[in-house]
C-alpha cells in the first residue's frame, strides 16, 4: 500500500516542482485572458476554465477575464428575428442588434461566467466596458476593397481607464469584463471585438501576459498544407504574416501584436478545446500554443 502511494504521489510532486519557476516568475503579475470559442459553449470546458482562473488567483497571479459571445449573440438575434450579418469579419450591429448584444453579453454570458468562478469562492465581479469608463470607443468603419463600409454600432477603442479593474485586483477579485464600450462622442454604446478589447486592456494594465483562447492549436506554419504550429515568433515576424492569415485569426493575432507592442511581455494564442490549456501554457516547460514576444527579446516560454 505504502509503495503504491509513493509511486502515484511522485509524478504529482514532479509536476508541482516543474511549475515552481513559472509560479515564481508570474507571482503578483496580471494575466489577461480572452475567453471564447468552444470553451465558451462546452459545459466541461467552461468548468475547467473556471477552475484554471481560480487556480491562477490562488497561485498569486492576478487574472482578468475578457469575453465576447458570438454564438450566444447569434442565437439571441435569431430568436428576435434579427438577421446576423458579417462584413470585414465583424458583426454588423444595428440599433436593434446592439440592444440584444448588450443583453446577451452583460446579462447572460458574463453572469454565467461569474457564477462558475464564484462556485470556488467570492472572487468574480462582472463589469462591462461601460462601467467606470473602462472602455471608450468611436465608431469603427472598416474598408472593403478600398471603400468604407458602415457596420453600425461597432466600436474602435480610443481610451482605457483601468481604475475599476485595478481596484478589484487590489481587493483580490477576478474582474470579468464584457466587450462593450461607451461612446466617446455620441451617447451610444458600442459592440467591440473581444480579442481587440482584451489586447487593449492587457496593454493598459501593463499585464505580464495576454492569453487568447481559440478553437485551433495555435498559429499554423503553412495552413492548410501543414498542421505544424509555430510555437514562438516575434512581433515583426507576426506582422509579416498578418496579410496571409484567415479572417478569423486576424483580430486574435492583431490583438497579440498590439499587446506586445504596448508593453505586454508575451501574448499567446492557445487551444481552448483542451481542458486546462491555461495551466499547461503558463506552468509547464513546453507550453501548448503560439507565443508572440517583443522584437527586442530572446523570449522565454
Amino acid at each position: 500500500m505504502t509503495t503504491t502511494r509513493k509511486h502515484t504521489a511522485l509524478p504529482k510532486a514532479k509536476i508541482l516542482i516543474e511549475a515552481l519557476p513559472w509560479l515564481t516568475r508570474h507571482h503578483g503579475k496580471i494575466v489577461v485572458i480572452k475567453f471564447g470559442g468552444n470553451a465558451m459553449v462546452d459545459e466541461d470546458l467552461k468548468a475547467a476554465f473556471a477552475q484554471d482562473v481560480v487556480f491562477l488567483r490562488h497561485a498569486g497571479l492576478k487574472p482578468v477575464v475578457v469575453h465576447g459571445g458570438g454564438p450566444q449573440i447569434s442565437a439571441a438575434l435569431d430568436k428576435h428575428g434579427i438577421v446576423s450579418e458579417f462584413k470585414a469579419g465583424l458583426r454588423v450591429t444595428t440599433e436593434d442588434a446592439m440592444d440584444v448584444v448588450r443583453m446577451v453579453l452583460a446579462g447572460q454570458v458574463q453572469r454565467e461566467l461569474v457564477g462558475l468562478l464564484n462556485q470556488h469562492g467570492p472572487f468574480a465581479v462582472g463589469l462591462t466596458g461601460e462601467d467606470a469608463h473602462t472602455m471608450t470607443a468611436t465608431k469603427h468603419t472598416p474598408e472593403i476593397d478600398g471603400a468604407p463600409v458602415d457596420i453600425g454600432r461597432v466600436g474602435e477603442i480610443t481610451e482605457i481607464d483601468t481604475g475599476a479593474i485595478e481596484a478589484l485586483l487590489a481587493d483580490g477579485r477576478i474582474p470579468v469584463v464584457s466587450s462593450i464600450a461607451r461612446s466617446q462622442d455620441d451617447g451610444h454604446v458600442y459592440n467591440v471585438n473581444a480579442d481587440t478589447a482584451a489586447a487593449a486592456l492587457a496593454a493598459a494594465l501593463g499585464a505580464e501576459t495576454l492569453m487568447v483562447l481559440t478553437d485551433v492549436e495555435g498559429l499554423y506554419e503553412d495552413w492548410p498544407n501543414s498542421d505544424e504550429v509555430i510555437s514562438r515568433l516575434t512581433a515583426s515576424q507576426l506582422e509579416k504574416l498578418l496579410p496571409e492569415l484567415s479572417s478569423g485569426m486576424v483580430p486574435k493575432m492583431e490583438g497579440c501584436l498590439h499587446a506586445v507592442r504596448g508593453g505586454v511581455n508575451t501574448a499567446r494564442v492557445i487551444d481552448g478545446r483542451v481542458q486546462h490549456s491555461i495551466l499547461l501554457e503558463i506552468f509547464t516547460d513546453e507550453g501548448i500554443g503560439t507565443m508572440v514576444v517583443p522584437d527586442d527579446t530572446e523570449g522565454e516560454s
